[in-house]
């Protein structure tokens, strides 16, 4: 073998040891409350499907619609003969639901924030990032090439120090996720509004967890409270709540204008197929239309919080659909997580980086269509576990 080889051999053989070792598990089937792995049946809680609409019969229909009708490709960049009339449908209606001017579509979550806050901001610029902000938004911070500097998570107190102290740079973007993917924690974005216009910063949120659970009409955490025309760069993705995939940025007019010339994680990439056009059509009416899935989701959420923070888990402050557990150590988790699964329980564990270090957790995740009394049952299971394993 050779040098270059032996080299990563030895890196994995030491995630190995560390119990950070990642593979892929195959689902047999359609992933839904329940999955299939290996041939076993597990209750699915480790899903983003938070309102259970990835297989719902009219998303399917618009999207085999739309290969029907327009193939199976884009063929090109949208600058190219990529941008079929369907794009402009489907970012008309975000726009509506949204309750926005306009609407930008990305392939991804990740290729959106890497190209729009790359485009937003550059040298002789300064970003302000809540500590635990998604990686796609520190690297896409670290790719612009502006000023970086990460504000202790949701420290109010922090992030004004840093806006009253930090000055003279062209401009000052703030940064935050809305709900945490990994704490499930939600930014207290009122406040940080407040302060984003008290010191003339413009702000920036990410919905990837809050769009489609939050909000009268499902459009997020910023829609919740009463702040989405005070925000001036929105993103969010379809492929959690929307059960779809791809992401769009929202905003006024003249910012989506100016990341429709200015992004090259849009500009040098094929579109999107129409069947996920077709799809994301389709679930935007499902979560405009279907408001009981929001009051599913986080009631049922809450039941199971209350749950197991009465049995003794540290759940954090989370307020969500996402619930992590806590459990310290990587081999304290993963045993954990493999216990589940012989109790027929998918729940996958958390280790660093996705984590720091020390704070490895279970990350459970509620559907809006999961029966009340598998929760219930898994619920009993988990703490029968965690006692098992003096986690509680």
């Amino acid at each position: 073998m050779a040098e270059f080889e032996q080299n990563l051999a030895r890196e994995l053989a030491e995630l190995r040891k560390r119990h950070a070792y990642r593979e892929f598990r195959t689902i047999q089937g359609i992933p839904g409350e329940w999955v299939e792995i290996k041939g076993r049946r597990l209750l699915n809680l480790s899903s983003n499907n938070y309102l259970g609409i990835a297989n719902h019969p009219f998303i399917k229909e618009t999207s085999v619609r739309a290969v029907e009708e327009l193939g199976c490709g884009a063929t090109a960049s949208r600058y190219i003969a990529g941008n079929y009339e369907l794009y402009d449908q489907v970012e008309q209606e975000l726009a509506r639901l949204k309750n926005t001017e306009e609407v930008l579509l990305f392939n991804t979550g990740y290729a959106a924030n890497l190209g729009i806050i790359s485009a937003l901001v550059g040298k002789g610029d300064l970003v302000l990032c809540d500590k635990l902000n998604h990686a796609s938004i520190i690297d896409g911070i670290i790719l612009s090439g502006a000023k970086l500097l990460r504000y202790k998570h949701l420290d109010l107190a922090h992030l004004e120090k840093i806006l009253r102290q930090e000055t003279g740079y062209r401009r000052r973007l703030i940064v935050t996720d809305t709900v945490f993917s990994m704490d499930g924690d939600l930014a207290p974005l009122p406040e940080i509004v407040n302060l984003k216009e008290k010191y003339g910063a413009v702000l920036m949120i990410d919905e990837a967890h809050g769009g489609g659970v939050f909000g009268p009409n499902g459009g997020g955490l910023a829609e919740f409270y009463g702040v989405s025309d005070r925000v001036e760069v929105t993103l969010g993705t379809l492929g959690k709540a929307y059960g779809c995939a791809g992401a769009y940025v929202a905003g006024r007019r003249v910012v989506i204008d100016y990341l429709r010339n200015k992004t090259r994680s849009l500009i040098f990439t094929t579109g999107l197929p129409p069947a996920v056009l077709g799809g994301i059509q389709g679930a935007i009416r499902v979560v405009r239309n279907e408001g009981w899935r929001r009051k599913e989701v986080l009631g049922k959420a809450a039941k199971v919080r209350d749950s197991l923070a009465g049995a003794g888990f540290n759940i954090l402050n989370t307020r969500s659909q996402i619930i992590p557990l806590v459990t310290g150590t990587n081999e304290t988790t993963m045993e954990f997580s493999r216990r589940l699964e012989e109790a027929q329980i998918l729940a996958v564990a958390i280790r660093s980086p996705a984590v720091p270090p020390n704070l490895a957790r279970l990350r459970l995740t509620v559907m809006a269509t999961h029966r009340p009394e598998d929760l219930a049952q898994a619920v009993e299971t988990i703490i029968d576990i965690g006692r098992e394993l003096a986690v509680i």
